[in-house]
């Protein structure tokens, strides 16, 4: 794990957090800790985004949103509830936005 981060959800024992569940999501995501997020956002808060080829909304959890919004580079994709899997952070843009998820 990189430094200053945890897990959002407890990984049963010999398991990998990016194991895939039946609906695609990992077990567990990677987000930097408590605080590092308290340390104050460099972009805003954003809880949703739109995948541009399939055109649906996804919302994330909190400590993911507020990873993005203390290091948007942070991720390298993220994922699409519509399709039920993961991709890369240019086929994203924020909901209500044209700007690129992660940027």
């Amino acid at each position: 794990m990189k430094q200053n981060t945890v897990l959002t959800d407890a990984v049963p024992e010999g398991h990998d957090h990016r194991e895939l569940k039946p609906n695609g999501q990992q077990l567990a995501y990677l987000v930097l800790s408590p605080e590092e997020r308290a340390k104050g956002y460099v972009r805003p808060y954003r809880d949703s985004y739109i995948h541009k080829p399939c055109g649906t909304l996804t919302k994330m959890g909190r400590s993911i949103a507020e990873t993005y919004a203390r290091e948007p580079s942070f991720y390298s994709g993220t994922f699409c509830v519509g399709c039920s899997k993961h991709f890369p952070l240019d086929q994203f843009v924020w909901d209500g936005t044209e700007e690129q998820v992660g940027s």
